[in-house]
């Protein structure tokens, strides 16, 4: 069996939480790993511990209905586990999917991180499809009350966080941001004519940007817009409150946040599988899926410090960093009792401290 107690010491001198709630978050990780499924029932039955499945169950259940999480201090401790000094690119976006008929829809914050956006906070949403502007405001103004707007070096964003409002108030806290817009968003062109914003992209030859370095008005608002035409037929316009020569790179570390999403759903987690739908329980859950992850992501990154990663022959890595470390730790915990997986449980369980 995994060294439950050295587990329990390491979260003890990151996470300031009372004994009973890190016996727990320690139990519910090595399950959680385990099973490789969020399904409280498939948890239950191989969390550690003398007690029956239906026990540890009903346990799981009171932690995510009773338990006060301390969102902050999570967030907290994924920073200081990266060891990355502010300011940060920080990804905006949504993933949702449904439990029957019950929409279940989450937006996250995340610090982009090497190819990964690292969850920092998030909200379940009580409804189907897009966020709305308030919905975005207080979930950045929480994280300024956390760590301060100058820790954002710029905030990327889809099409779906568009908006006057929302851009105003962006501007009014000083966040630099980078968001695609819809191609038929109005704006000013050259001669002060309001047109749809492609339009100023229409004659440029496909796949070459074009950076336009005056402001130009959109919801009233003076906005550097970058731009290409895809071989789709297809535009990527960005827009800017500065102007940048690097708009659209900067922009494409939003898909930092889509590698996350896929990491917490099918390549890991199955987070599609929860059938947790209280709104609450559900942000309490993904907390917790958020140590794990992080847990699994550096030991991706120390393994391939090791040993790098293979490169298959159409560039990508055979496999991604935290698949990498999450097989490994698996891997580890599946077969515990033989002497050299619990030496190699006490040398990944020393990577979780932020110490």
């Amino acid at each position: 069996m995994a060294d439950m107690r050295l587990l329990e010491r390491t979260l003890s001198h990151n996470v300031a939480w009372n004994r009973a709630r890190i016996n727990f978050l320690a139990r519910f990780i090595i399950a959680l790993i385990e099973v490789r499924t969020v399904n409280l029932s498939e948890i239950a039955g191989v969390f550690p511990g003398r007690a029956k499945r239906e026990s540890h169950y009903k346990r799981v259940q009171r932690f995510l209905r009773f338990f006060e999480m301390p969102y902050a201090q999570v967030a907290r401790f994924v920073v200081r586990l990266l060891r990355v000094p502010a300011p940060w690119v920080i990804p905006m976006d949504r993933t949702d999917w449904y439990l029957g008929e019950t929409p279940l829809n989450i937006m996250v914050l995340g610090i982009a991180y090497r190819g990964v956006a690292f969850p920092l906070l998030w909200t379940v949403l009580e409804k189907k499809g897009c966020s709305d502007t308030a919905e975005r405001i207080n979930l950045v103004r929480e994280f300024g009350r956390v760590f301060g707007y100058r820790a954002i070096s710029y905030l990327c964003a889809d099409r779906e966080f568009i908006g006057k409002d929302w851009f105003s108030w962006l501007r009014s806290v000083d966040v630099d941001f980078r968001i695609r817009v819809r191609e038929n968003t109005k704006v000013t062109n050259g001669r002060g004519q309001k047109v749809a914003i492609h339009r100023l992209f229409r004659h440029e030859r496909i796949g070459e940007p074009l950076i336009i370095e005056r402001a130009r008005v959109i919801w009233g608002l003076p906005l550097f817009i970058s731009g290409v035409r895809l071989s789709s037929g297809e535009y990527v316009i960005v827009v800017a409150p500065r102007f940048t020569e690097t708009t659209l790179a900067d922009y494409a570390r939003r898909w930092e946040i889509e590698t996350l999403f896929s990491c917490l759903k099918s390549r890991g987690f199955r987070l599609e599988e929860t059938h947790v739908t209280h709104p609450e329980r559900l942000k309490k859950l993904i907390a917790l899926l958020a140590f794990a992850f992080c847990w699994a992501h550096i030991i991706g990154e120390w393994l391939t410090r090791q040993q790098p990663l293979k490169i298959k022959k159409h560039g990508r890595l055979a496999r991604s960093t935290f698949r990498h470390g999450f097989d490994h730790l698996r891997r580890i915990l599946c077969n515990s009792e033989s002497i050299a997986q619990q030496v190699a449980f006490r040398q990944v369980t020393k990577l979780l401290s932020c110490t």
